[in-house]
């Protein structure tokens, strides 16, 4: 994926796309995936990170310090939200870049999301 130069907007599911799926109900504590610390370690410093949740909010406390002990960081954190499907809609810039990418992947699985930073987009 090529992206431009200005800041961005990451939306991230937590469990079963950062974390180990229910694995703080499972094993009574979190677990990052492998390529997570990797993917936050690429992200500009003036990208936003906002993530989702359906953990109730009375986990959040908890996976707020995980978080912090992980050194990943985020802007917001939204929970109890619903199971389904996530459907973000953006408009694309008047020069012609796309500004909404969605990417599934398979759960529990390493996360790998690659891109490039391309200075003409």
């Amino acid at each position: 994926m090529e992206l431009s130069t200005l800041a961005k907007t990451w939306i991230l599911d937590v469990d079963g796309t950062l974390v180990k799926h229910n694995g703080y109900k499972i094993d009574g504590y979190d677990t990052l995936l492998d390529g997570v610390r990797e993917f936050f370690d690429k992200l500009g410093k003036d990208d936003k990170v906002i993530l989702l949740t359906a953990r109730e909010g009375k986990y959040l406390e908890e996976l707020e310090q995980f978080l912090q002990e992980n050194d990943i960081r985020y802007d917001y954190i939204l929970s109890d939200m619903p199971m389904g499907e996530r459907i973000l809609v953006n408009d694309d810039k008047p020069s012609g870049l796309c500004c909404a990418y969605a990417l599934c992947k398979e759960r529990d699985s390493r996360f790998e999301v690659s891109f490039e930073i391309r200075e003409d987009l």
